[in-house]
């Protein structure tokens, strides 16, 4: 059964703006792929500075996902999204 969950992560800053559209797309098709879920509505936030410093980095793009997925299949997105290079942090929850 597919629940409501929202997805906000942070992009790794880089001067081609295409490539951070990339890593968006690529999110979304991760939920998308497998039927794993739906992409409801995607929300750029945009470069913001960060509160501390990660990876080096003191500003990211900020990108919040609501996303209706199967719980069965959080475990695999985790994992992708802690595997990325690009994705400096992100925080899956489900709201109330």
């Amino acid at each position: 059964m597919k629940k409501a969950y929202e997805l906000t992560f942070i992009v790794r800053l880089d001067p081609n703006e295409e490539v951070i559209n990339d890593m968006v797309n690529q999110v979304k098709n991760w939920v998308e792929t497998n039927e794993l879920g739906t992409v409801t509505k995607i929300d750029r936030w945009g470069r913001r500075k960060m509160a501390y410093e990660i990876d080096k980095q003191r500003e990211g793009y900020y990108v919040l996902m609501l996303a209706d997925i199967d719980a069965a299949n959080l475990g695999e997105l985790e994992r992708n999204l802690r595997l990325s290079p690009t994705v400096l942090r992100h925080l899956l929850i489900r709201p109330d």
